[in-house]
């Protein structure tokens, strides 16, 4: 028995050292989060490769259309291949953190460092910290938040309660348009939503990679699409011809006929068709948002939003024209984060007066 012990003990030990091993080489992958969010990733690679495989294999037009027009194919798989990179690109990205934000606009990181710097005394068994040094970075840490409130502050409106744009769970003051997200854990600027399937928000940071990724998404969609519907095509073709010659045209005749093969292209045809459908909305909607300069949060719960209420629903508040918004959407300035302030009432009340034939030819929309 006491052999018995000894030797599981030493398993247990064995088994420690190896988590601890694993936890060093690879922090990511014994983390519970980032390892459910690996797995999200590898089953999206295998789902689009099952899409893409299927056909190639069933479809033997598809072979010798590769073989005689090889560039067919290749672009088809440099599509397909650019969809994979963007789509690992956009949920590594930041969304951009206020945290970060904060940061960058105290201009040094040193100030939000969690440990505070050491200094070793002449005592033989304790480290104290010199009253100095903590004297130091206590005014810096007050200066910083002194600084960020001061920043924040000044985008809304006059009189507005520092309380009303404090982050409960992360304590620290948000600007407008900003949202504590409750999967990452942080307050992500311009909030739109925290997608599933890339397991990361979108933001500030990455809406305009977001949106390019349904776009790639969308267009290889479609393709593979059209690739089934072609294969289909060509194998009711052959059913045809062949229950022509044989004067075989019963129900019975028909399912003979039927294939476990063109089976599985009509079951993989219908979710294609159906992941199609949702790309085209999710495209158009966030087409939309780029357009006029909104989030997905901010339509959705505009009236819950303190800074939006009283503003009318046909008024988009942080929209400065068609042609501006999209130049802020898709080329960001040179600072990787941007606070947009509260427009003021009569700016407002100026978007929200009804367009004139003056309006429509000066292009007042853009």
């Amino acid at each position: 028995m006491a052999a018995a012990g000894v030797c599981r003990s030493s398993a247990r030990e064995d088994l420690e050292k190896v988590s601890d091993r694993c936890s060093r080489l690879c922090p990511d992958l014994c983390d519970r989060a980032s390892s459910s969010s690996w797995g999200l990733k590898v089953a999206m690679v295998l789902l689009h490769v099952t899409f893409v495989g299927v056909i190639f294999l069933f479809d033997a037009n598809l072979i010798r259309k590769t073989r005689e027009e090889p560039w067919f194919t290749a672009v088809y798989l440099v599509v397909f291949v650019a969809t994979l990179v963007q789509y690992f690109l956009t949920s590594g990205s930041s969304p951009g953190y206020v945290i970060d934000a904060m940061r960058a606009g105290n201009g040094s990181n040193t100030t939000y460092m969690k440990s505070p710097i050491l200094k070793q005394s002449n005592s033989r068994n304790e480290n104290i910290i010199s009253s100095s040094t903590q004297n130091q970075l206590e005014r810096q840490s007050s200066y910083s938040t002194s600084f960020w409130s001061k920043l924040v502050m000044d985008l809304y409106p006059p009189g507005s309660a520092i309380r009303n744009w404090t982050c409960t769970y992360c304590n620290i003051i948000q600007p407008p348009r900003a949202k504590h997200c409750h999967d990452c854990d942080k307050c992500v600027l311009q909030f739109d939503h925290h997608c599933v399937w890339l397991g990361t928000c979108i933001g500030q940071g990455n809406h305009c990679r977001f949106w390019w990724y349904i776009f790639e998404e969308t267009i290889l969609c479609v393709w593979t699409v059209v690739l089934y519907i072609t294969f289909l095509h060509s194998e009711i073709v052959k059913a045809c011809l062949f229950c022509l010659d044989f004067g075989m045209l019963t129900i019975s005749a028909w399912a003979d006929l039927i294939r476990w093969k063109d089976f599985i292209a009509i079951v993989l045809l219908a979710l294609l068709l159906f992941c199609l459908i949702f790309l085209l909305l999710l495209l158009v909607f966030h087409s939309y948002l780029a357009l006029t300069n909104q989030t997905t949060y901010e339509m959705v719960r505009r009236r819950r939003i303190l800074y939006l209420r009283g503003i009318p629903e046909k008024v988009h508040p942080f929209s400065r024209g068609i042609s501006k918004n999209l130049y802020t959407f898709c080329c960001p300035r040179g600072s990787r984060y941007t606070l947009e302030a509260i427009p003021i009432m009569e700016e407002l009340e100026e978007r929200a007066r009804p367009y004139t034939c003056i309006d429509i030819i000066s292009c007042r929309c853009c």
